[in-house]
């Protein structure tokens, strides 16, 4: 893509109604270390009352961190991943931008470039460049985006699998109806809970044709808590590639949810050509936030499905083609869907990719895994459960899933709920098994006390 050319004030844009702004470069809001969570109706973290003072965050203290959250202590929060709960940080990043909007709207919509700032701290939690990172508001845009703008040649086809989302298999379907294309799955296992490395990679690597160009996978399986050894089958696929034309490579794509804030891997150690996921999971991002980030040349494999409001405008284009404008800059500005958002959230993405790094991604990816081997190891020595998930740390994640005897999984998340006090979920897809998320707002004292009332369960 050509990334020179004459660039259109942003002010002028924005006058016009055509760009969006964005978050402080470097890191954190004013004030968003300590001070009054704004906004929860809900006690705070470990206790505090609602509208009480947050304690400053100490990132090597992990009751501090979890005291950030206004999740209710008297319960275990093991599905506080579904749709993650704001840490003091985002939640008054939220409140200073909802605030700037309603004072002076004008002035703070045509101000700083936030959006900007906020496409950069994605850039340095992914291991990425900032141009190549799309802003989206859920994984599932992210996908819709990717397969709806996938560009295929006559013959190409797809290749899935059967483990993944309703988001995946729904975007890929519409991608045949537009293109013609044949979209293929194929199983990566038979028993989630013996699945391996070299099962998954070799019966991936018999269903790639010599035209498949999109192979779409997801890192860790919602349904099972299976993680794809994504890495392995990058390097499949490169094999693969090595004597293809650019416009016939395979490119991996991937729904990578549960994995982003779980797991420490960034899109260079992962191997992907194109990484999507929301950024209110496991992440703590605010609700309505995600990414789609692709490899610089990757990009070119997609046209855009939404105007953009991101990057540059040619004001001369009328005189070229009879158009009187046209967007053009690198992959992840023009993928960046244009239009109003909710900013105050958009722009708040970067104090949870801060809080993140204030913790340390390491550190983060092994409290999970910690507690989640743990989990495994208790619920697998109990009579009356059969687990789901690989024991494996390395072919799981944070994702616990299992299934109780004489028990249907709603029945059992109910009794937990009611009789425990333990909040799990239970997984949307016809086998249905009960889920557990443990992770930086539970502990390893909650993990033993949730195998204990699971072995309770008859």
């Amino acid at each position: 893509m050509d990334h020179q050319g004459p660039a259109v004030g942003r002010r002028r844009l924005l006058g016009a109604g055509l760009l969006g702004a964005g978050l402080v470069a470097g890191g954190t809001l004013s004030g968003c270390t300590s001070g009054t969570a704004g906004g929860s109706g809900t006690p705070g973290g470990s206790g505090a009352a609602a509208g009480s003072r947050t304690p400053d965050l100490d990132p090597a203290d992990w009751e501090s961190v979890r005291a950030q959250f206004p999740l209710d202590p008297s319960y275990a929060q093991f599905a506080a991943y579904v749709l993650a709960a704001h840490p003091a940080p985002v939640r008054r990043a939220i409140e200073e931008h909802r605030r700037g909007l309603d004072t002076d709207t004008d002035a703070y919509l045509h101000g700083e470039d936030r959006e900007e700032i906020v496409r950069e701290a994605a850039a340095a939690y992914l291991g990425a460049d900032a141009p190549d990172v799309a802003l989206t508001d859920s994984t599932t845009m992210g996908l819709g985006l990717l397969y709806t703008g996938m560009r295929l040649l006559p013959g190409q086809d797809v290749l899935s699998t059967e483990h993944d989302f309703y988001a995946t298999h729904e975007g890929l379907r519409l991608l045949a109806a537009r293109t013609g294309a044949r979209v293929r799955r194929v199983r990566l296992y038979e028993d989630p809970a013996t699945a391996s490395a070299d099962e998954i990679v070799s019966r991936l690597k018999a269903g790639l044709g010599a035209r498949t160009r999109v192979v779409a996978i997801t890192w860790v399986h919602s349904g099972t808590g299976v993680r794809m050894p994504v890495r392995a089958i990058a390097d499949m696929i490169a094999e693969a590639n090595r004597d293809r034309d650019a416009a016939d490579r395979a490119l991996l794509c991937v729904d990578g949810v549960h994995g982003l804030g779980a797991v420490a891997d960034q899109v260079e150690t992962l191997g992907c050509d194109f990484l999507t996921s929301g950024t209110h999971k496991w992440l703590f991002g605010p609700r309505g936030t995600g990414v789609l980030w692709g490899r610089e040349k990757a990009w070119d494999a997609l046209l855009p499905v939404i105007p953009t409001f991101s990057g540059r405008i040619d004001l001369d284009a009328g005189e070229k083609t009879g158009e009187p404008y046209r967007p053009y800059g690198p992959g992840g500005l023009l993928g960046t869907p244009g239009g109003y958002h909710s900013f105050e959230h958009r722009w708040a993405l970067s104090e949870a990719f801060a809080f993140h790094e204030a913790i340390g991604r390491e550190r983060v990816a092994a409290r999970i895994t910690e507690q989640a081997t743990r989990l495994k190891a208790g619920l697998a020595a109990l009579p009356n459960v059969r687990l789901v998930t690989p024991r494996s740390p390395e072919l799981s994640a944070g994702l616990v899933c299992c299934a109780i005897d004489g028990l249907d999984a709603p029945a059992a998340a109910g009794r937990l709920r009611a009789d425990h006090r333990i909040i799990t979920s239970v997984t949307p897809y016809q086998e249905v098994y009960l889920r557990f998320g443990p992770g930086i707002v539970t502990t390893p004292e909650q993990v033993d006390q949730a195998v204990k009332a699971v072995a309770s369960l008859r």
